[in-house]
């Protein structure tokens, strides 16, 4: 037993990789059943103590009793994040074809276009609706032919056609880089479980979401212009007031009488003092209690907790506990104690991991309600680096009015903080160092070159140049999803069926060891699939039905040559050996002309193809492994006992 003891060790850690990995999908799966039994239940009982209640009333309610259930257990959030993801033809939802109107574009940044320029353009973009080629080629054709230079409308006298036309490209593409990362952004914010987001052409972006049934809402948040704002961030000292009374109305305290206000926190000591305060708050004036009596003492500065080296009162707040801090701050008796023109808000992305939890944590910020500025007067923002000190920053321009506005508002708040707000995120509060004229600023504070850029995509998109037109629009409903999902299901289930039954019958207790090994290879294509986010859809179904038809194919080239080596009077053991060393290299050389097809099949093909490509991809490996390795362990064993092999 020591000769197979490695390989046995490893196909174990294998099955047990597996299984670890599709245990979620399987917690997901029981979570929903007894999610949607509560429902039921629920439906009963409200249907029978008001019989006359409407249909949208109950659903209103139901949705609400459904949302109540899944943030109840935070482990219902992580067992769907690590399951097996479904795409929209299992799932159902929309799938929306969306198309940066580069026209417009140009017609925006034009400089005194007069009706020769809108006749190109208009005819320009009329023939880009019937091919690819993209707006910026054909107007710089159709002015070329007319004998008009690109800088009578772009530019300047002194640069070229070629160096114009490369600018403008720039544009268009950095319009449809923009569009994607406000989408992204407003998907995010809508809730959308598993979105997709991809881009087609030079202009074209394909969003589908799925579990998303109202399409006015979809279509209002995919066309809607980002809201860029640019908000003070309150002082600490005030800051900390406001949460202090949150945490008493939270834990039933009696709210004491505060006329605290901005001008409370006047300068370094005092912020210092009162972030220091907060973040003892729950842990010097609880020493002797347990972890659920300070949580009870102090419900909200459990959740979010304040740096006491710090010089703000900036909250951090775990992954886990966003919703949990967000339904505080809703609450009607939290809303009472919260001036009007203050709001709660978190950061964009994470800090950090904390060190004790390893859990993702984000700001919490005390802002402005009202904005100082929004996003319109940004004309222009790019990422750099800064000679001086090698740091990532970027540089913003304003118009006219913005600029003569930002100079005001810096000179007016330096020393304090201004968010940059977008779309109800925050995603960065820089310090004002000095008044800046000019409508010129810079923004420092990134961690690395990707992420200054991101910040300049998300300038840039505050002012969208180019409304974004769906020109497709495709939903599929939640009961075509089902029907597809039990399709895939019952199609995976007979194939396997009826490949696992002709090879017992025809090979025999080897055709049962094939069998065993195709288990294996559907089992490991499914955790891949889990273990690394991908997504199951109905081609990718259709791969996996054809990997079974592959995976015993090469067992059948071995279970053949053994049966060759039998015939000539070799040994079981001489027969084996000989089988699968060889049916190896027509093993190989197969499945690798198929694996390369699959590589091109998925770096050329769309969504479905590529979907297909994928689980083919991964069924040729697992397909080897389970043949290869499995299957080759097991027939050693059976030999090195003396177990009769039959080959049919």
């Amino acid at each position: 037993m020591k000769e197979f003891r490695f390989r046995t060790i490893f196909i174990l850690a294998a099955l047990a990789l597996s299984i670890y990995l599709l245990y979620p999908t399987y917690a997901d799966y029981q979570n929903s059943k007894k999610i949607q039994e509560t429902v039921d239940k629920e439906r009963k009982s409200i249907k029978a103590a008001n019989p006359g209640i409407s249909k949208k009333e109950l659903d209103q309610r139901l949705a609400a009793i459904e949302d109540s259930l899944k943030s109840s257990n935070p482990d219902y959030a992580k067992d769907k994040q690590k399951r097996i993801k479904l795409g929209l033809d299992l799932q159902g939802g929309m799938r929306v074809v969306l198309e940066v109107n580069t026209a417009k574009l140009l017609q925006k940044i034009a400089v005194n276009p007069d009706d020769r320029f809108k006749k190109i353009l208009a005819e320009s973009e009329k023939e880009a609706s019937l091919s690819e080629e993209p707006v910026v080629d054909i107007v710089t054709r159709k002015m070329q032919e007319k004998g008009i230079r690109l800088s009578r409308y772009f530019g300047s006298v002194r640069e070229s056609d070629s160096d114009i036309k490369k600018k403008l490209q720039k544009d268009a593409d950095d319009a449809v880089s923009r569009a994607m990362e406000i989408i992204r952004n407003r998907v995010d914010q809508y809730g959308v479980s598993e979105p997709s987001l991809q881009r087609q052409g030079s202009r074209r972006i394909i969003v589908e979401l799925p579990g998303v049934a109202k399409e006015e809402e979809a279509r209002q948040l995919l066309q809607g212009t980002a809201l860029l704002e640019f908000r003070l961030v309150k002082d600490p000292e005030f800051a900390f007031n406001i949460m202090k009374k949150i945490d008493d109305v939270l834990a039933g305290k009696k709210i004491e009488d505060s006329t605290a206000t901005d001008s409370l926190a006047k300068n370094d000591s005092t912020k210092s003092d009162s972030t220091q305060t907060a973040s003892t708050a729950s842990s010097d004036s609880n020493k002797n209690m347990t972890e659920e009596q300070a949580k009870k003492a102090h419900p909200f500065f459990a959740l979010a907790q304040l740096n006491p080296q710090g010089r703000t009162a900036d909250a951090y707040v775990s992954a886990d506990n966003r919703d949990a801090v967000m339904r505080m701050l809703n609450r009607d008796d939290v809303q009472q104690v919260i001036p009007a023109n203050v709001e709660f808000l978190f950061s964009a992305k994470s800090f950090g991991r904390d060190q004790k939890t390893g859990k993702e944590t984000y700001v919490l910020y005390c802002l402005n309600k009202e904005p100082e500025l929004t996003g319109g007067v940004i004309v222009n923002a790019q990422s750099n680096i800064d000679p001086s000190t090698s740091a990532p920053i970027v540089n913003m321009e304003m118009n006219t009015e913005g600029a003569t506005e930002w100079a005001r508002i810096t000179g007016a708040n330096i020393g304090k903080r201004i968010a940059i707000i977008l779309d109800g995120v925050v995603f960065s509060a820089p310090n004002v160092q000095g008044k800046i004229p000019g409508g010129r600023s810079q923004i420092t504070g990134m961690a690395n070159v990707e992420e200054a850029k991101l910040l300049e995509i998300i300038l840039k998109a505050g002012a969208l140049p180019a409304p974004v037109d769906i020109i497709e629009e495709r939903t599929v409903g939640p009961s075509l999803g089902e029907d597809s999902v039990a399709s895939g299901l019952n199609s995976g289930i007979i194939g396997f069926v009826v490949i696992a039954i002709f090879m017992v019958v025809y090979y025999q207790k080897s055709g049962s060891i094939a069998a065993a090994g195709l288990s294996f290879t559907i089992l490991f294509i499914l955790a891949i699939l889990a273990g690394f986010s991908g997504t199951l859809t109905l081609p990718g179904i259709a791969g996996i039905v054809l990997t079974m038809g592959m995976a015993v194919d090469a067992n059948v080239l071995i279970f053949e040559r053994i049966r060759e080596e039998l015939a000539t009077g070799k040994t079981i053991k001489a027969s084996v050996d000989s089988g699968f060393s060889k049916a190896n290299a027509a093993i190989i050389d197969s499945n690798i002309t198929t694996f390369f097809t699959g590589i091109i099949l998925y770096q050329f093909g769309s969504g479905p193809v590529q979907s297909f490509a994928l689980t083919l991809m991964i069924g040729i490996v697992t397909s080897l492994f389970s043949a290869l390795f499995i299957a080759r362990l097991i027939f050693d064993y059976m030999v090195s006992k003396g177990s009769k092999i039959s080959i049919g």
